[in-house]
């Protein structure tokens, strides 16, 4: 089989991993109208029946501001806008109303070129946002509850919600709500996986933004992967920006606050956009992810008794080699610790040697807290470290735990694939597995399964 071919299958493998893993699982998927007007829309309605027919759970919540507009234009309406929120008149609502269902309406029977049936539903309480710094926005609304139950209902029943920026208090009174905001509150009330915004912006580049230190981008420039710390601070080095790519950002920030582990934004106007970003390596799009590390950091001097004991058990075992206060001392820089409550419960280390390698090591969880993920979160975020400082390969040494490193991405080596001075050390009488994981072939973004 040539390369091409050993490529393509690697590439099923990874997909279908990938399926597997969000199975049963709920995506929000927001479309901007620009992107329905799109000649690829109806290729983008195709790659969400693909998600939908493997067992992804997909919601579609479509914008309507620029349907809004060419409505309100034809009837010679005009409408006024305070901090960027629309003042919805009350003799406007009717209009508001029938550009955001005609969207729905257009995402419905382009899903029915797939056989799939969706459904447009009035999932949504809301009420009216009333008077903010004397500021009267009238029929423009916010959400008060998603009817979580409705929903689930339809779901099961393998149908896709489509739920319109429009909401109803009590009374049936009608709302224009922000579809952006709808995205969020439906995603955290379902308790979403993803949530897209697919719109028609270009993607965020280094280029046209400042950006903050610790965020990598790809090869071509674009922002490929923010946490919600980076996140926040690129929105303050950009404050001076007024573009909609911005105001997504937050809306991302908002997103991770409410729960949710990844919002990727993605340009609407190409082929296939959202499968690559869901299954390939390096994605299309731009993905703003739930910080899963901050309880992790580097160690100092004062954790060393801590990290001692927690090795203790391990070393007895046989699991890792005995360490000296004075060894953890001498490479403190290399170590991190895993802290909850000011109380050290794992530990890592990741050493650098000749030829841009580095090696995993010192990996050990207080057995208590060993079914947290704790342990799984240290390699991770060590795999991260070693990609941002150039690092092209990691390797470890294992006695007992192949098979868990197998499924983190590591893959069985020889003791002469290690770096010199390693491979002169290498106890024989230990025996130990060598494992290796080539960082360039490693998926540019944090798991999503924690």
């Amino acid at each position: 089989m040539d390369s091409h071919g050993k490529e393509t299958i690697e590439i099923i493998r990874e997909v279908f991993t990938y399926i597997n893993r969000f199975r049963d699982k709920a995506f929000v998927i927001k479309i901007d109208s620009e992107v329905i007007e799109n000649l690829y829309f109806p290729v983008l309605l195709k790659d969400l029946a693909t998600l939908h027919n493997a067992g992804i759970k997909v919601i579609i919540v479509p914008g309507a501001r620029k349907r809004i507009d060419e409505i309100l234009e034809k009837y010679g309406i005009e409408t006024e806008y305070s901090g960027g929120i629309r003042i919805t008149e009350e003799g406007t609502i009717p209009f508001v109303k029938m550009a955001a269902f005609d969207v729905s309406n257009k995402i419905m029977t382009g899903l029915s070129a797939y056989r799939l049936n969706a459904l447009v539903g009035n999932w949504i309480r809301a009420r009216s946002m009333g008077v903010i710094n004397g500021v009267d926005f009238k029929s423009t609304g916010n959400i008060d509850k998603v009817l979580t139950a409705p929903l689930n209902k339809v779901l099961n029943e393998n149908f896709i919600p489509i739920i319109p920026s429009i909401g109803w208090n009590p009374a049936g009174t009608p709302y224009n709500l922000s579809a952006n905001e709808l995205t969020i509150q439906v995603a955290s009330a379902m308790n979403a996986e993803k949530i897209f915004f697919i719109t028609s912006e270009d993607m965020l580049n280094i280029s046209d933004y400042r950006i903050p230190s610790g965020v990598v981008p790809s090869s071509d420039g674009r922002i490929s992967r923010m946490d919600g710390d980076a996140a926040q601070k690129f929105l303050a080095l950009n404050s001076g920006e007024n573009t909609r790519s911005l105001e997504i950002i937050k809306q991302a920030i908002s997103g991770i606050r409410n729960g949710i582990k990844r919002v990727h934004i993605i340009n609407g106007n190409g082929n296939g956009g959202i499968l690559s970003e869901i299954f390939s390596n390096l994605g299309i799009g731009t993905m703003i992810y739930r910080n899963e590390f901050d309880r992790i950091r580097k160690m100092v001097s004062g954790d060393i008794p801590e990290v001692l004991r927690i090795m203790r058990p391990f070393e007895r075992s046989g699991a890792l080699i005995p360490r000296t206060k004075a060894d953890l001392q001498h490479s403190v820089g290399d170590y991190v610790v895993y802290e909850i409550d000011n109380v050290v419960h794992g530990c890592a280390a990741l050493h650098q040697y000749e030829g841009n390698a580095g090696e995993i090591a010192a990996v050990a969880v207080d057995p208590e807290y060993e079914r947290m993920g704790i342990g799984k979160k240290l390699i991770t975020y060590l795999i991260m470290k070693a990609q941002e400082s150039g690092m092209k390969s990691l390797f470890l040494l294992t006695t007992r735990s192949v098979d868990w490193f197998e499924l983190l991405g590591f893959k069985s080596g020889r003791i002469e694939d290690l770096p010199g001075q390693k491979k002169e050390n290498y106890n024989v009488n230990r025996n130990s597995r060598v494992m290796i994981l080539k960082l360039e072939e490693f998926r540019q973004q944090p798991p999503d399964q924690y």
